[in-house]
């Protein structure tokens, strides 16, 4: 049977790493994968994470099962990460959660619940999103159409034919939205504009989920909330799916949640238990030390803190960068106005890059970025970013 199996394609990301590391080339640059990369091109191990395994470590308690829905203390401590302590939705009760393998298996028992419960919705993605939504989706057995998104004339957000595509959706479709730090653009709406999507997709009767994987990496902790914070009403439904890969580092434990707000505490109920249902049938339960790290961290004021500073570094280090690409790329000569990356958030910046220009900066130049012309803003360093700038004049 086995023999009839025929080879899969090379996933877009992924296999541009693996075509990246067998690449004999010395000078080779990477800034294809989403991961956040140090000054040193390294995927930094954080302090507060360190301290937090270390007392895990001192005083460990059992390796038993967890509940479907996760560890009780984590899912509680994110969802007043990502909603506020005090927000309307958790203390009415209205909110389902579960720990999830990371913000992927968050999306994919999105994808599980909606296909069970909501099997004629549609789910609408902008144009472009992030190549892995349209497989999750498809996996399982969700259709799918695109929204307008972004304005390649002004590098900036395509808000008027993203709001008529939203009056093009019917009542009980979804959109999928991102929460900040849009990838693959790093275009993300103003306050203001997330104000005027959330009215239209609720009078459209949409539900929205946010897609919330990377918190603190545009603008703070808190103000990275804006765009979510926008959905949360009074009786109002929404699915959110939070990933803490990039900002705890924890990318290979797998540290992910899924929310469903629901319209009232006795929904929420029979929510959640769909929820269970669906994660039952997958994975039957989650991973532990991944989400015991988080909510050690979260759960004790100076771990917090530290917390805090290192986000705050991270998110300094990529918006300098910024700043130092488009600086460098004049100082390079290189033709156009480059001044749209700084205002774009988040690691990914969408350069404008042909996919011939990216096949020529592989090829000639040893220099990997994914074929929609998105870099990884967080591979660059002051160590090659004079070269990137001048390989990029060079293919155009």
């Amino acid at each position: 049977m086995f023999e009839k199996v025929e080879a899969a394609p090379k996933d877009a990301i992924l296999g541009l790493t693996e075509a990246f590391k067998a690449d004999p080339r010395a000078e080779k640059i990477n800034l294809s994968v989403g991961v956040y990369q140090d000054e040193n091109g390294k995927t930094p191990l954080l302090e507060c994470v360190k301290e937090a395994e270390r007392r895990l470590a001192a005083a460990p308690t059992t390796k038993s099962y967890l509940p479907i829905s996760g560890l009780a203390d984590y899912c509680r401590a994110v969802a007043e990460l990502a909603f506020g302590a005090e927000a309307e939705p958790l203390s009415r009760k209205r909110v389902a959660w579960a720990q999830t393998p990371g913000g992927t298996g968050a999306l994919r028992v999105a994808a599980d619940f909606i296909h069970a419960n909501f099997p004629q919705a549609t789910v609408w993605m902008s144009e472009p999103t992030w190549p892995n939504h349209p497989q999750i989706f498809a996996a399982a057995g969700v259709p799918t159409k695109s929204y307008a998104y972004f304005d390649a004339k002004t590098n900036a957000l395509n808000l008027e034919g993203m709001l008529a595509d939203v009056g093009k959706m019917q009542a009980g479709d979804v959109i999928l939205l991102h929460g900040c730090c849009h990838n693959p653009t790093g275009i993300d709406p103003t306050p203001e504009q997330w104000k005027k999507i959330a009215n239209a997709v609720y009078a459209r009767g949409v539900l929205p989920l946010l897609d919330f994987a990377y918190q603190g990496f545009a603008d703070g902790i808190e103000e990275d909330t804006a765009g979510l914070k926008a959905f949360v009403r009074p009786g109002a439904e929404m699915l959110v799916c939070s990933s803490f890969s990039k900002n705890f580092s924890l990318y290979r434990e797998r540290v992910g949640a899924l929310f469903a707000v629901a319209p009232s505490a006795e929904a929420a109920e029979s929510v959640q238990s769909q929820i269970n249902k669906v994660v039952r049938s997958n994975y039957s339960n989650p991973p532990g030390h991944g989400a015991e790290v988080v909510a050690t961290i979260l759960g004790d004021e100076s771990l917090r803190k530290q917390w805090e500073g290192e986000v705050a570094t991270m998110r300094n280090r990529i918006n300098g960068m910024r700043s130092e690409l488009v600086k460098a790329l004049k100082d390079h000569g290189v033709p156009g106005d480059y001044s749209f990356i700084q205002r774009q958030r988040g690691m990914f910046s969408f350069s404008g890059l042909t996919k011939p220009q990216v096949e020529r900066l592989r090829d000639e130049y040893a220099i990997y970025v994914v074929g929609s012309g998105r870099i990884n803003v967080a591979g660059l360093t002051s160590c090659n970013i004079d070269r990137v700038a001048e390989c990029i004049g060079k293919v155009l």
